[in-house]
């Protein structure tokens, strides 16, 4: 068996250059090649709404919304699961305009394939629970987690803040290709997708008959209204002015903005207990994306103390690791608003990484990250099926051992 090095999801490849004999190099491109065959997954296809476009349902610069779709097959046939890209948000115009030149902002600039791989694979052995149902991977392209809605258009900047229609424009496209039949149907995400799987939760639960299976989770989706090491609410500031560029307020979940300012209703620990529809969270209590961007903005790191624990919790010195367990005592004071109900699941471990489910190594492979020797894809498809509930959140960092895709 070989000694595999590490690959870290494919684009941010670790090699550690050492002093080696020629077999070991030999060892070492025969494990990166395996690896990065079972990564590699298959590309699918873009599809445009272009009927979107007359409904004012467009991404930032104008253009039609896109997704990627891959058929169902056998037992699958009737099953939906719909994945919603990553790519954080604009809180202004200066921000949104550099966005709408790219493909977070534009389906212009999209790639006219993407690679299904982990959740999205249709191979059972990466994928055991959901490989042969119908799966759609939608490009996020509005900025606000597919919340806003504003009807005015300035012609100087040609910004359009729709992503609520956006999204509703997509989800009538798949109704019509299929979803309406189906049996089971998930909402998933990643990152800010995974943000907009909570969001729209209910409202995606509400596509289907009362006899549908219909459950979301959440993949590094859950971002905590938490101060920065400088004593500032950077990442409420933000949210806030997020919510008001793009008119979010009137699409975020009507049980919070009752009772909160808008701005604070784009945290998940404002709405999740709320939500109707069984969820199930899956996060890092020392996620990567918060604490390089919650915890330890930029701005409020001047002189770059942090620059290198940012990259690597391996480098942290003792001080930030003490500020780092802080953090996650305040994630999981957040957590607490999930509720303890029986529809609610989660993943909560100790990597420092962001997002997991569309990386065939952290969804399910060898090294896949476990709590209680289960892992990620099993938790999961168990809490989907009702096979058993799953809700486990794992020591402080770095008492379990993790696998290297932790980092």
């Amino acid at each position: 068996m070989c000694n595999c090095v590490h690959l870290n999801k494919i684009f941010n490849i670790k090699i550690i250059i050492a002093r080696t004999t020629m077999g070991q190099w030999f060892n070492l491109l025969v494990c990166a090649l395996i690896v990065l065959k079972a990564q590699a997954g298959f590309n699918v296809s873009i599809t445009y709404v272009e009927n979107a476009v007359a409904k004012g349902a467009v991404c930032l610069d104008g253009s039609p919304p896109a997704y990627h779709f891959d058929k169902g097959f056998g037992a699958g046939i009737n099953n939906w699961l719909v994945h919603i890209d990553g790519g954080a948000w604009c809180n202004n115009v200066e921000d949104c305009s550099k966005r709408r030149d790219s493909s977070y902002g534009s389906s212009k600039h999209m790639v006219k394939e993407a690679n299904f791989t982990g959740i999205l694979s249709n191979e059972q052995k990466f994928n055991p629970d959901f490989y042969d149902w119908n799966r759609v991977r939608v490009r996020y392209c509005d900025g606000a987690s597919f919340t806003g809605d504003v009807e005015a258009v300035n012609p100087e900047t040609n910004l359009h803040f729709r992503g609520a229609r956006v999204f509703e424009a997509v989800m009538e496209d798949l109704l019509a290709k299929g979803m309406k039949n189906a049996q089971n149907a998930i909402l998933t995400g990643c990152s800010a997708g995974g943000l907009t799987s909570i969001l729209h939760c209910d409202n995606f639960r509400a596509l289907f008959p009362v006899d549908t299976r219909v459950k979301c989770f959440a993949d590094a989706g859950y971002f905590v209204n938490a101060k920065d090491v400088s004593g500032e609410s950077h990442i409420e500031e933000f949210y806030k002015q997020v919510v008001a560029l793009h008119g979010s307020a009137k699409h975020l979940p009507a049980s919070c903005t009752s009772r909160l300012s808008p701005g604070l209703c784009f945290f998940p620990e404002n709405v999740a207990g709320q939500i109707k529809t069984p969820l199930f969270i899956i996060n890092s209590a020392y996620d990567s994306w918060q604490i390089s961007n919650i915890l330890v903005p930029e701005d409020a790191d001047p002189k770059g103390a942090w620059s290198s624990c940012k990259v690597d919790i391996k480098t942290c010195s003792s001080t930030q690791l003490q500020t780092m367990q802080g953090f996650r005592v305040q994630f999981l004071n957040a957590l607490a608003g999930l509720g303890n109900s029986s529809s609610r699941g989660m993943f909560v471990d100790s990597c420092y990484t962001h997002c997991r489910t569309d990386y065939q190594e952290t969804w399910f492979s060898a090294d896949s990250p476990v709590l209680d020797k289960t892992p990620i894809a099993k938790a999961v498809g168990d809490w989907y099926y009702d096979r058993s509930p799953f809700q486990k959140i794992d020591c402080p960092y770095p008492c379990n051992p993790l696998p290297e895709s932790c980092f």
